[in-house]
């Protein structure tokens, strides 16, 4: 009778053990797509007014490439959590926006962690590498808490120097200057930019409306780095937390996006 009672047991425990090593972060041993062109396998949805239900089909399939139809505010996100890699989105404008004038907005939520909806019931705590037109690759952390309402700290530390509009911008060899909440721009972020819509920066390296922009983020320990089209943009090091899961947001704009994938590191 007590080895059976112990084998209950065993097996009861058994799943439980392999949800936790289910969820710890795991780093890439080949290229695999995250989105893999034909439905949503591997991925969930949440949004601000349903939670995890998409009644509205905010995220849907179209001819190959993941269609975000910008209603409401959320993200669709990785099941996995990832830890030393390199993730690649390739995306573009579609028509909607939220019928403002200022620039569509999107974001790669990166190193995403505690539940869904913990940063003012909208997104994850996390750090969020910036889509929005002219603000690509900029570098912005989101607090958000844990299932015991404690505050997740999340925070980087990168070279600085002060623009003329006094934001912070990226440059190799300028002061350490630790971010806790706030917006870290890209290193040739415009100071005279508006931020209205479909304008850009006179020396942005995004692609115009209507075609594909290239981001690449690489997550090297505590270590992360963009790239937009090639160029790099921005860093940081000293990343907290440095592994979770990968988000693309839902904020109101239309996009598509053909490529989400992630890569392991060079040796």
């Amino acid at each position: 009778m007590t080895r059976f009672i112990f084998a209950l047991v065993v097996v009861a425990f058994a799943p439980v053990g392999a949800a936790l090593a289910a969820d710890e972060p795991v780093s890439p041993k080949e290229t695999a797509a995250l989105f893999n062109g034909k439905d949503l396998r591997g991925l969930t949805t949440w949004l601000k007014d349903s939670k995890r239900e998409d009644p509205k089909k905010v995220f849907r399939v179209a001819d190959g490439n993941l269609h975000i139809t910008g209603d409401g505010f959320g993200y669709i996100a990785t099941d996995k959590a990832y830890k030393d890699y390199r993730v690649v989105v390739e995306y573009k404008w579609g028509k909607k926006t939220d019928g403002g004038k200022y620039v569509r907005n999107s974001g790669l939520l990166l190193h995403a962690t505690g539940p869904d909806g913990g940063a003012n019931g909208t997104w994850m705590a996390c750090i969020e590498c910036q889509l929005a037109q002219g603000c690509c690759g900029d570098l912005i952390t989101i607090r958000g808490k844990d299932e015991k309402d404690k505050v997740i700290p999340v925070q980087l530390t990168s070279d600085i120097v002060l623009g003329a509009d006094k934001r912070p911008r990226w440059k190799e060899g300028g002061e350490k200057t630790v971010f806790t909440g706030r917006q870290l721009w890209w290193n040739k972020h415009d100071p005279e930019f508006k931020e209205l819509l479909d304008t850009y920066g006179k020396d942005d390296v995004e692609s115009k409306l209507g075609e594909w922009t290239k981001v690449e983020c690489v997550a090297d320990g505590a270590k992360l780095t963009v790239y937009v089209n090639g160029v790099k943009v921005n860093h940081a090091y000293d990343v907290t937390p440095a592994a979770g899961k990968i988000l693309l947001q839902t904020e109101g704009f239309e996009l598509y996006v053909r490529k989400f994938e992630i890569h392991p590191l060079k040796k």
